[in-house]
This record gives structure tokens, C-alpha cells and sequence, in this order.
């Protein structure tokens, strides 16, 4: 997922935290109605673990739902609303808007996709807690393979983090990502046909070093909105070996701890705003709809991959990018 720039940021301890006001009442400042919690949820949830880019389509979506406004907020006596007050760091300060607690939500709700994963994989989970605890070396093996492959995208993600919120979320930048992603998806899976994994399916996830980093580096191109964490990593398992099933649970997991991640630092960061805007009822409805519709997505992918493979899904992302170029140059998007 693209959302990993906002990952790096936990490894900086950065000591600058938004100081969003108190809330005064249980109010929210603007309206999120039931419908958009709950097609922003679906199209989390949906969207996050198959390989056509759940950043790209939240963009999409929060687009046609009308929640890209980025005029200033008030209370209801008149008073600005500030996302980051006046300081020496932020002498114009940095109003709320409906924009930056839409953007926070999209964020938020991925809580929902990683308790799906959870849900799903517990088995693995509890092997790699008793992995660290010195009681199963091929869990402990597993999570130092994550942990590899988590850093490198991680650490670009440090440095280029407000780049890339400048410069590439966008229409235009998601339908580059869109056709990009879906080239590298027909030849991974041209190469996996000539190249057959020996791995069974049911077999642990077995990996090197060297391939776990190899993966994380190609989950650096999910930085670039529309390009999918998710297809990045399979890809990545494809070429290191792994059978489809394998390679997208490795994924998976991969994603747990990437979402994890990102999630509690956005929460942290701009949580308070968030809820300052919308209010808890509908980000927690948010988070239920992304769980449901993301273990069912989890479900269908693997199921899927074992027998098609990733071509329909290279497809998918070559018509969704013409629809919006389309869009785009009829003046229904900006």
C-alpha cells in the first residue's frame, strides 16, 4: 500500500506531534454520512490486499465522495479549527480541514484489514510470539524475514515521505502507477510459468535472507499512490520462488506488520483531528466494513491466484486506468 511513507516516520521518533485542540463536545465539525464510512470501509477492505492498489482507489473514491475540501474548519462560535496551531515551526499554523481528516480516516480504518489478517493467520502469529520467545525457530525465522523486508521501503519512506505527499498523490500519478503495476504483473507471471516453484503449498513459508530483502525492495515502488503494496510483495514472491499462495501469504503478513505500523503512528499523529471532524461512531463502522470485506478479499485472492494466477488483475488495473484518463480528459477529475 503507498500508505508505507507514513511508516517511516515511527523509526524517526519524531518529536514534532499535531497539536490538535480538545474536543469541546461530542459534535463532529463536518458530516460523514453512513454511506461514505461504509463505501470508504468496503473499498478498504476490498482493495487492500489484492494487487490493483487500495491508496489509488481510496483517492477515487474520497474524489466522487466530495471529501477533498480544504477549506478551513470552524467550531460553532466562529473559531478556527487547527490541525497544527501558530508556532515558530508554524507561523500560519495548519488549519483542519474535512481533506486532511478524510485522508487520516483512510488511514484509520485499516485497523479493520488487520484484524481480518489476524483473524486469519493466528496460527502464524503465535508462531512467530513463540519464536521470540526462543520456543519455535521457524517462526522466529519468519519474523526476522519480515522485519528485512519491512526496512527498505520503511527507510524511503523516511526520507522522501513529503515528496511524495506533494508530488504524487494524484489522479494523473495513480494512473501511471495503475499501467506500470499491471506491465510488472504480466511479466512476473510469464516468468513464474517458465520458472515452477518446487514449494509445496503447504509447506512453511521458507525463505532466505536474501530473497526476504529482495521482496522489501520491491515493496519500495508501492511508495509511488496506485502502484499496490500488495502486488509489489507477490511479485516478489514470485521471483523468489514461492508458489502463488505462499507468496501472497508471505504478503499478508508482510502487510500486518507495514499497516500495523502505519496505522498507530497516523493515529497518533492525527487521530485527535480525525475524530474532531468526523467523530468515533462512523470510523469505528469504517474499521467493521474494512475487516468483513478484507478477510473475504483474503479469502478470494488466495483461492484465486492458486488456480489464474495474477493476469485478470494486471487487466483490471489497465481498464481502471483508462476509465479515469478518460475521466480525466472529459473535465470529471482534476
Amino acid at each position: 500500500m503507498p500508505l508505507l511513507y507514513v511508516v517511516a516516520a515511527l523509526i524517526s521518533a519524531q518529536a514534532a506531534t499535531p497539536t490538535a485542540p480538545a474536543i469541546e463536545s461530542a459534535l463532529p465539525a463536518a458530516e460523514l454520512s453512513v454511506t461514505d464510512a461504509v463505501v470508504l470501509g468496503v473499498v478498504e477492505g476490498v482493495t487492500e490486499f489484492l494487487p490493483i492498489s487500495s491508496t489509488g482507489h481510496l483517492i477515487i473514491a474520497t474524489h466522487f465522495l466530495g471529501l477533498e475540501s480544504e477549506r478551513p474548519l470552524v467550531d460553532r462560535k466562529g473559531q478556527p479549527l487547527w490541525y497544527r496551531e501558530p508556532s515558530l515551526q508554524y507561523p500560519a499554523g495548519i488549519p483542519l480541514t474535512v481533506k486532511l481528516a478524510a485522508d487520516t480516516y483512510n488511514v484509520v480504518i485499516q485497523f479493520g484489514a488487520i484484524a481480518a489478517v489476524a483473524l486469519l493467520y493466528w496460527a502464524q502469529l503465535i508462531s512467530i510470539l513463540r519464536g521470540l520467545l526462543g520456543r519455535d525457530p521457524i517462526g522466529l525465522r519468519l519474523f526476522q524475514h519480515l522485519m528485512i523486508a519491512f526496512v527498505p521501503a520503511a527507510a524511503l519512506g523516511f526520507l522522501f515521505h513529503d515528496w511524495i505527499d506533494k508530488h504524487l498523490f494524484s489522479i494523473p500519478a495513480v494512473i501511471a502507477a495503475q499501467v506500470a503495476g499491471a506491465g510488472l504483473m504480466f511479466y512476473a507471471e510469464a516468468w513464474r510459468r517458465r520458472h515452477r516453484s518446487t514449494q509445496s503449498s503447504t509447506a512453511p513459508i521458507e525463505l532466505t535472507s536474501r530473497q526476504a530483502a529482495g521482496i522489501g525492495a520491491l515493496q519500495c515502488l508501492a511508495l509511488w499512490p496506485g502502484t499496490s503494496r500488495s502486488m509489489t510483495t507477490i511479485v516478489g514472491g514470485y521471483f523468489s520462488g514461492l508458489e502463488p499462495r505462499r507468496a501472497a501469504e508471505f504478503s499478508f503478513l508482510l502487510g500486518f506488520v507495514t499497516l500495523s505500523a502505519a496505522t498507530v503512528y497516523k493515529s497518533y499523529r492525527s487521530g485527535a483531528a480525525m475524530l474532531q471532524v468526523f467523530g468515533w461512531s462512523h470510523v469505528a463502522l469504517g474499521a467493521v466494513v474494512a475487516a468483513i470485506t478484507a478477510a473475504l478479499s483474503v479469502r478470494f485472492l488466495i483461492n484465486w491466484l492458486t488456480r489464474h494466477g495474477l493476469g485478470a488483475f494486471a487487466w483490471y488495473r489497465l481498464g481502471v486506468a483508462a476509465l479515469l484518463t478518460a475521466l480525466l480528459a472529459g473535465g470529471f477529475l482534476e
